[in-house]
């Protein structure tokens, strides 16, 4: 039994995944902060590479299979802008963080994305892409939506999260520290 929830930060890029990540893991120590992007390139996961969006395309089978161990022992947030592929009965919570589309228009115009990829990741935060993928892949008890939008929100979301894992925790304690 783990002793420690697993929680998926995603949304679309430029919603503050990696903000949020990393603010959590301050909050809660004994979480692990999981880069997926990191992960990647630490183990060469990488199955190609799309020109037209300049991005790397990830072998998603080897992924899971490298991750799943370290899902079984808990106390992981990932982060990353998919979420569907994880074993559903190793994530207890979902967060799926949005952004304004003029926010989001900003962000992703700071970031130089390629026109293609630029497009494409604003139609999937209009088109609720990943949101909808998690409320397909995962119970929709667990699945939460967090607006995040400057840092009040990002300050919110996180104390709204780390309370929810305390609670986790303590409906989830058999007794055996």
């Amino acid at each position: 039994m783990r002793k420690l929830p697993n929680i998926i930060i995603t949304g679309t890029p430029g919603t503050g995944k990696s903000a949020h990540s990393e603010r959590l893991v301050e909050l809660m120590p004994k979480m692990t902060y999981v880069s997926i992007n990191k992960y990647i390139k630490d183990y060469s996961l990488e199955d190609g590479f799309d020109e037209e969006r300049q991005s790397t395309m990830v072998d998603e089978d080897k992924l899971v299979d490298l991750i799943t161990p370290d899902l079984e022992e808990g106390g992981r947030i990932i982060d990353w802008h998919v979420c569907d592929i994880f074993p559903e009965s190793l994530i207890d919570l979902v967060v799926v963080l949005r952004t304004s589309t003029t926010r989001l228009f900003d962000r992703l115009k700071d970031r130089n994305y390629p026109e293609k990829k630029f497009i494409d990741n604003m139609d999937s935060e209009i088109m609720e892409i990943i949101l909808n993928d998690a409320r397909e892949s995962y119970d929709p008890e667990i699945v939460i939506e967090l607006y995040s939008n400057d840092n009040d929100d990002l300050e919110s979301n996180c104390q709204r999260i780390e309370g929810w894992a305390k609670q986790w925790i303590i409906d989830n304690d058999e007794g055996t520290e």
